[in-house]
This record gives structure tokens, sequence and C-alpha cells, in this order.
């Protein structure tokens, strides 16, 4: 049993593929990575077991460069195979309106489960690897190889909460959302997005949401969050028997600001909801 005094990313560093990891109660304040393929980490339950960081995006490391979306998370996951259950992972920054992205977890990893967890951030909380390829080949020299890989990346997420403002599930990992709640809590900016996937043309999978439920706090405006918008050409979703409150906008979908993104973006939605754009379910 892990107790929160200890050094965590010392305890993933010298973990073997296939141990499991068992987090005792209380909060963990680290940054961490796994490269460990094949572990399970597993908590006393969400509302237990905490592992919280407050990275975001204009922050200034040593050196005076920002911190860019892709060096927020909380926790990064860059190994096969991983497996969490029964905790939480936290960005606890705040105010994304004046500092920018907040990632709580990037999976940038193939055969990822998470079971029965909650997310938690504001803008940006879970981004699912890999990267665009624009934006592999725009980082080169400035995020490390194990967050810019060209891969397949595969995740899956199990009865979790997943919390955020805007665009707080994104990126082009091919994940299926089972039984989850999608929860948006209040901006100042008000217009919210839950998804903003950006998935390549022969990417044939994207994001798919099955039988989750769209919630929000109690402040968030009635009608001013989108289910989805693309953040690049392409993207994909997929929403299959989800119910939603009223704080999702009756279009449901937003082309992304100014662009013509609606043009190819390949969004899906059953069974067909009154009111939506016309160009969710075109073919």
């Amino acid at each position: 049993m892990i107790s929160p005094e200890a050094d965590l990313q010392a305890v993933f560093d010298a973990a073997r593929a296939g141990q499991v990891i068992t987090l005792g109660e209380g909060t963990f304040r680290c940054k961490t990575v796994i490269r460990t393929p094949s572990i399970t980490l597993r908590g006393a339950g969400a509302g237990k077991t905490r592992i919280i960081y407050d990275d975001y995006a204009l922050k200034k490391d040593a050196f005076g460069v920002e911190y860019n979306t892709f060096r927020t998370w909380t926790m990064a996951v860059c190994a096969d195979g991983v497996t969490m259950e029964d905790l939480s992972i936290i960005n606890s920054s705040g105010h994304p309106e004046t500092k920018g992205q907040e990632v709580a977890l990037t999976v940038y990893a193939d055969g990822f489960t998470m079971r029965r967890c909650t997310l938690s951030s504001t803008q940006d909380t879970l981004f699912l690897g890999p990267l665009p390829d624009d934006l592999i080949r725009r980082y080169e020299h400035f995020l490390p190889q194990e967050l810019r890989r060209s891969k397949p990346c595969r995740q899956r997420f199990e009865d979790c909460l997943i919390e955020g403002t805007v665009d707080f599930i994104f990126g082009c990992g091919e994940a299926v959302f089972d039984r989850c709640e999608i929860r948006s809590v209040y901006d100042v900016r008000e217009t919210g997005y839950a998804a903003a996937p950006a998935h390549e043309l022969r990417q044939q999978e994207g994001f798919l949401f099955r039988n989750c439920a769209f919630t929000c706090e109690d402040t968030v405006p009635q009608g001013s969050v989108f289910l989805a918008r693309p953040w690049r050409d392409y993207g994909m979703c997929r929403f299959q028997d989800c119910t939603y409150a009223g704080h999702i906008s009756p279009a449901g979908f937003d082309p992304w600001n100014d662009t013509r993104r609606d043009l190819t973006a390949r969004f899906y939605e059953a069974p067909a909801q009154e009111g939506r754009v016309d160009w969710v379910n075109r073919t």
C-alpha cells in the first residue's frame, strides 16, 4: 500500500510490467509519468485517493518558456497496457480564462483502461494521444519523443466522471466511453464544449460515447455547451444512447469558430435528436 508521503514517481520508475500498485487514501500532490507497460494503478475510491497538481499553459518554466497545453498534465501515461481504477486525477489550477489550458491526464499509449475514476480540471482536462500530425512536427524540439510519437492509441473509460469547461476531452485517440458522466463545470466565458476530436482521415474509430450522461453544475447556463467541435478536419465523435441535461445546446455541435470544418467533421448521434445541425449524421 503506497501512502501519500511516498515519492510516486520513484514508485512508477521501479515498477515491473504486470505489477499492481495500490495507493492508499489521501492526496498525492505530484506530477508523474508512467513509463512501465501493463501495470495496474488501483486506489481506494475516486473520492478517497486523489492525485493533484496545478500546472497551466501560460506558466513559465525555469527557462522562461511557457508550458503550453501539452506540458500541463498532472499525470502522463506513456506506456501501453496500463489500467487505472478507483482514483481521481486532478489539475487544480483553475481560472483557464487567464491561465490557459490545464490538463489533468495525458494518455499517449495503446491499450489503456480506466474504471470508476474521476478526471477533473477546466479547459482540456483529458488529452488522448496521439497528437495531430502537424503538431507532432511542430513540437519536435519542444516535447520529448514519448509525447509526440505517431502510433495507434486505443483507450477505454468505464463508469468514470470526467469534468471540465472547454474541449475537455480532446485529441486523436480512438477512445470508448462506456456509462461515463461527462460533467460541464462553470466557466466565466459561458460557452463550453465537451469534446474536441482531431482524428486524421485514416482513422475510422474516433471517440465513442456510449450510454453516457452529459450533466452540469447548477451554475452552467442552459443551452450553453456543445457536445463536440472538430479541433482538426475529419475529427470523429459518435454519441450512442446518451442522455443530456438542459445545458446542452439544441444544435449539439459547433464547426470550430469561423472554420468550415463542418464540411469534413465526422459526427454521429443515435438516436437522432431534433434541432441538431444539419451536418451531423452525414454519411
